[in-house]
């Protein structure tokens, strides 16, 4: 009898979780909040889970996205050398005009950061700036 009542749970639960599964709905969750000074925390919390944790485009959810994610470790080696600062502002902010950026699976992050900031400008511009010398940082050498 207790094995009938286990496997009547098992079965609700595995057809619960198949109708979920089909029901694809998106859920949209604010971006956490962080320190404006850290570079380092704003890439962790907003970069790393498709970017990964060293830059190079292999983070955990990497794999399921349509297109790869950069490897942001070469920016300056495909700049002859330089690291591309006003570039990397533009597509932070979506100035830019990357597809893979303002889409569902890459946020433009300057909106985000304004209203972080409650709209104040300087806050926003100090999260990019700190952003782009963090990711300046992970260049190889």
């Amino acid at each position: 009898m207790n094995s009938r009542i286990v496997l009547s749970c098992c079965a609700l639960i595995t057809l619960g979780a198949l109708a979920v599964a089909q029901k694809s709905n998106i859920v949209t969750v604010p971006a956490p909040r962080t320190s404006a000074t850290s570079g380092k925390e704003m890439y962790v919390a907003y970069c790393a889970t498709c970017h990964g944790r060293e830059g190079k485009g292999d983070g955990p959810v990497a794999g399921a996205l349509k297109t790869p994610p950069t490897d942001l470790t070469r920016l300056a080696e495909r700049n002859q050398g330089r690291f591309p600062s006003v570039q990397v502002v533009n597509v932070i902010t979506g100035s830019a005009g990357v597809a893979a950026h303002g889409s569902k699976e890459m946020p433009i992050w300057g909106p985000i950061f304004l209203a972080m900031g409650h709209q104040h400008e300087s806050e926003a511009r100090l999260r990019v700036a700190n952003l782009t010398d963090y990711l300046k940082s992970l260049q190889r050498q």
